[in-house]
């Protein structure tokens, strides 16, 4: 199994997953920029469309699309209550999760990244980026997860988001205006998650140790 990353990109949450699988996979990192993998090949021939993440099965079939690559990675495994079953309320919400993570948080921080080029939109975009954690903030107010009590896949979707905003040490690949000070539910879940080993594990894979 190969899962092609950018170090501190989105593919940081299937990452996390394989992790809490305890399932060996190889890690092939892509130059963004450039579009070639770090074995000189085109990551197009990969990936038409030129994103992350790509997790390749050992029968050479690939799935792209992250929130799709966490649920599949899941669902292998279904006795580690990473994902609920199937057909369940609980695996609705689950993908509400995921659908809210993708278009409100993952689509509403790109901007931000890019504010030379977003330019005035960023004024648009940034409170309504901030109310979205707000909320976050909320529904963590009597949880110790996204989805209650247990660790799913959407926390370790939320991880790889949250950064870009939340931490300063990855300032060399993504940074964007976003502060939660004032956020203390969803500091304390970022606290958590940050040492779990599944992601101790990924980002001194991917080099994104905490820098002091």
């Amino acid at each position: 199994m190969k899962l092609y990353y950018m170090p501190a990109a989105c593919s940081l949450s299937p990452h996390i997953v394989l992790n809490e699988l305890g399932i060996d996979v190889t890690l092939i990192k892509v130059d963004n920029k450039k579009q070639i993998t770090e074995l000189g090949d085109s990551y197009h021939d990969v990936n038409e469309l030129g994103y992350v993440p790509v997790l390749e099965l050992d029968d050479g079939t690939r799935l792209r699309e992250g929130a799709v690559i966490v649920q599949y990675l899941a669902d292998q495994h279904p006795q580690t209550g990473l994902a609920p079953a199937n057909g369940t309320m609980d695996r609705y919400r689950l993908q509400e999760w995921l659908s809210f993570l993708t278009s409100e948080i993952h689509k509403g921080f790109i901007p931000l990244l890019y504010a030379g080029l977003a330019g005035k939109y960023v004024n648009t975009v940034k409170p309504r980026l901030e109310k979205r954690f707000a909320w976050i903030n909320e529904q963590l107010a009597d949880r110790q997860f996204l989805m209650g009590d247990t660790f799913t896949v959407v926390d370790a979707y939320l991880f790889a988001l949250i950064g870009w905003g939340q931490a300063s040490w990855l300032k060399s690949y993504y940074q964007a205006d976003i502060h939660f000070d004032g956020l203390k539910n969803l500091q304390a879940w970022y606290g958590r998650l940050y040492e779990r080993p599944s992601v101790q594990r990924a980002l001194r894979a991917e080099k994104l140790e905490k820098r002091t």
